[in-house]
């Protein structure tokens, strides 16, 4: 397809970390005519540098020969997705650093921008159906992208996707260029907030905890440093997340110093 073959021939990201657009949280308010909506899976990031396929972070994923064989050199951005409340296995299976067979067998990945394109993102999509469908490989899945009437409607699409064991859901601005950067264009849509922190120090526990973890003191990507503990299991506890390591966490607002409130932790980050 002469498409397709413009798609080749578009530029290479550098290996390093990859140059990823990153969502803000949904705000009542924003004009939802201008967006698609799709759900958000709950995976592992896949960045596709038209070499090899890496995490969010720049790390290799060690994915099978035949996961990744006939993939463009054109930039592609999706979720290594093994199915909703299987975050675990999902992380299990990619970060292995000789692969799976069998685990990757279970391994979708979901397709959802082109980073090296210049085109809007509603453009944008008619290019992945078509990549995909040129590619013909059943593990490589467009995300389906609908739209929606108004902030009821998409309550209910949250709604409804939360009883089926889903996430949340994305929004993507059709008009919009795929910007590097956290922006607007892409917004994120949960029954709850939660974001990433880095670990600075182990607390020391007391009372039943004694000898044990008490609580992760975190930093924020603004520099904000909070004690989190609520929701680590005994095991972790008995063997935290090592200082260094990015956790996430989820939140109910924040105070006025930038605090979250009701942190609880969620899990390590898997990429």
């Amino acid at each position: 397809m002469a498409s397709l073959a413009l798609m080749r021939a578009s530029p290479v990201f550098s290996a390093s970390r990859p140059p990823l657009m990153l969502a803000n949280p949904y705000r009542k308010g924003i004009p939802l005519s201008d967006y698609w909506v799709s759900e958000k899976y709950d995976g592992v990031r896949g960045y596709w540098n038209g070499h090899r396929l890496l995490t969010r972070g720049g790390e290799e994923i060690h994915a099978p020969e035949w996961f990744t064989r006939g993939w463009p050199s054109q930039p592609l951005d999706g979720e290594l997705w093994a199915g909703r409340g299987r975050f675990e296995f999902a992380v299990s299976a990619v970060r292995r650093d000789k692969p799976d067979d069998a685990a990757w067998r279970q391994i979708s990945f979901m397709l959802f921008d082109l980073p090296g394109s210049e085109e809007v993102f509603d453009r944008r999509q008619l290019l992945l159906i078509e990549l995909a469908a040129a590619l013909k490989q059943p593990w490589m899945k467009v995300v389906p992208q609908h739209r929606v009437a108004d902030h009821a409607a998409l309550a209910r699409m949250l709604d409804a996707l939360e009883k089926q064991g889903g996430e949340g859901l994305m929004l993507h601005r059709g008009g919009s260029l795929y910007r590097a950067e956290r922006n607007d264009d892409l917004l994120k849509f949960k029954p709850q907030d939660d974001a990433e922190a880095r670990v600075v120090a182990h607390l020391p526990g007391k009372g039943k905890y004694q000898g044990m973890l008490g609580a992760l003191l975190v930093e924020t990507l603004e520099g904000v440093r909070f004690k989190l503990g609520s929701g680590l299991s005994d095991a972790l506890r008995r063997n935290p997340p090592e200082i260094g390591s990015i956790v996430t966490y989820r939140y109910r607002g924040r105070h006025a110093g930038g605090i979250p409130r009701f942190a609880t932790y969620l899990r390590i980050r898997g990429d």
